[in-house]
């Protein structure tokens, strides 16, 4: 990119977002809400885009994967049995000075008694902050202007993110799910009523917790916190519905919502969210083989939708990160302006998910293979619990790994003219593929204009009439919705009916008849 650099390109990403449609915070004129974020016109329709080219890569490419929409509550048993409700948490703190409560795990290392200077929003704030933790402090702390030195990290060996202090609470768990109650109940008539009854007798804390917890486990349903749990409770009945033979797959795509404690980078973590995830039942040892051809395979369609080399790796996951039940894990990693992070996850999860669900719900979830020969026996017909492999995309990053690696600023020439800020989006992901721009608003232009994108719109091509401003400030506003192709009606138009094509990249321009426009485009588009 020519202008923009690395260390400013999120804040101008953000700032294109909102000024051109693609995302907005959520509730913006009630003073928006922590992590919450809605897809305007031109988000929604590169989401959407996004995500329909997954699940054509996905579903309708290829023979042996179908889909599923699953519900985005389900039994509480499955979250019980997957795990989930035991030990999806993550652990809390509190920072004593500025009131930041964020995870541990994610929290900026130091070394213990390595310098920790603190620095708040103004002096005003240090000041108080010096007086309120003056007691914390083995030494004095100094203050100048809004920083506060001679801190130094504990033992923990991590610091406040916000504000840089050692002095935290001790770290707590945090269920990332969000809970809420099924059914015509009053839980809060019910809490009150455990809480009076368990004062009265003297209880403890943890007492009325526990009994609280026990009140509300009755109705408690959760949203779900990934997508992947419902196809492998449906296991059996997409199998024996469809007639699938091992390997297969089952793919979903849909909201999924954390309570996360550490939101960051826009709408890369946030608390509602959309995955495109899938899982492929393998025969048991054949894991490691397909997570070989699913890693390629994977990072091989980022790179088809647009994404450049460069900019995505793979990266094995080390033994010592490998959950305990997995025997292999590659991430496709995208390097976003603050380095590289996750895009997609790989993982070969062996036979656990189908093996808890079975012993949780009491159901035998095995395929059974009448051309195998068993193991065990020796004899034809095996039936096993297949293993699987699960790719899980992000859509809500892959759109912004999408708009970082599309956005670009082309420098003015030598007379000072031609700057621009352009998105170089693939063709099939644009929200608007084509836009007719009549030269003027009088002489039939805008008429035939109008006819033509109703061309487009029969073909189901989304394209869009635009009149407004200079013929120059439509074709910048367009670059910067990332617009592939735009198709200026002009005087020469109305003689023998052509049409100049811009194509956006390169700003080349040529002339072709306007019964042929929506061919050009579908060709370009289909390529």
């Amino acid at each position: 990119m020519a202008a923009a650099s690395e260390a400013d390109l999120m804040s101008k990403i953000v700032s294109l977002c909102k000024r051109r449609g693609f995302v907005f915070q959520s509730s913006e004129i009630y003073g928006g809400l922590r992590s919450s974020y809605d897809y305007g016109p031109m988000g929604a329709e590169l989401k959407r885009n996004l995500m329909a080219e997954w699940w054509r890569a996905m579903v309708h490419s290829r023979e042996d994967i179908v889909g599923l929409d699953a519900s985005i509550m389900m039994h509480s048993d499955v979250w019980r049995s997957s795990g989930h409700l035991a030990g999806f948490s993550d652990p809390l703190v509190d920072c004593k000075v500025c009131g930041e409560r964020f995870r541990a795990d994610k929290a900026p290392r130091l070394a213990e008694g390595e310098p920790a200077p603190i620095t708040l929003a103004d002096k005003g704030r240090a000041k108080a902050a010096q007086e309120r933790i003056k007691d914390l402090s083995e030494a004095p702390l100094t203050r100048s202007k809004a920083t506060l030195t001679g801190a130094l990290a504990g033992a923990c060996g991590y610091v406040c993110p916000n504000c840089g202090s050692p002095f935290l609470s001790d770290e707590r768990q945090f269920n990332l799910m969000f809970r809420t109650s099924l059914g015509p109940v009053d839980r809060i008539g019910d809490i009150i009523n455990v809480v009076r009854e368990n004062l009265g007798e003297g209880a403890t804390d943890g007492d009325i917790r526990r009994k609280v917890e026990e009140t509300l486990a009755d109705s408690a349903v959760y949203l779900r916190p990934e997508t992947a749990q419902a196809m492998f409770v449906n296991f059996l009945n997409v199998q024996q519905s469809m007639s699938m033979k091992v390997p297969f797959g089952i793919a979903q795509m849909g909201k999924s919502f954390r309570n996360e404690v550490t939101v960051e980078h826009f709408i890369f973590r946030s608390c509602e969210f959309e995955q495109m995830e899938c899982e492929y039942f393998v025969p048991p040892g054949e894991g490691p083989k397909y997570l070989e051809i699913w890693k390629d395979t994977r990072r091989a369609w980022w790179e088809g939708i647009g994404l450049k080399p460069e900019n995505i790796r793979l990266r094995v996951h080390e033994p010592d990160e490998l959950a305990h039940y997995s025997d292999g894990c590659w991430d496709v990693e995208y390097r976003f302006p603050w380095g590289w992070d996750e895009l997609e996850g790989l993982a070969s999860r062996t036979d656990y998910d189908l093996k808890a669900h079975s012993e949780g719900s009491g159901k035998k979830l095995l395929y059974f293979d009448p051309e195998a020969t068993d193991p065990e026996t020796g004899k034809k017909g095996w039936r096993y619990l297949p293993h699987v492999i699960e790719p899980a995309a992000g859509a809500t990053r892959g759109v912004l790994a999408v708009l970082c690696d599309a956005y670009d600023e082309e420098p003015a020439d030598a007379e000072g003219k031609g700057a621009r800020t352009v998105l170089r989006l693939h063709p099939r992901l644009a929200p608007i593929k084509a836009a007719i721009l009549p030269l003027v608003k009088k002489d039939g232009m805008p008429e035939l204009g109008r006819a033509i994108v109703q061309r487009f719109l029969d073909a189901g091509i989304n394209a869009k009439y635009d009149e407004q401003h200079s013929i120059g400030k439509r074709y910048a506003r367009h670059d910067e919705v990332g617009t592939p192709y735009c198709l200026t009606v002009d005087t020469q138009t109305l003689s023998d009916d052509t049409v100049t094509i811009r194509y956006r990249d390169d700003r080349r321009q040529e002339r072709i008849h306007v019964g042929e426009a929506v061919d050009v485009i579908l060709a370009a588009l289909r390529g």
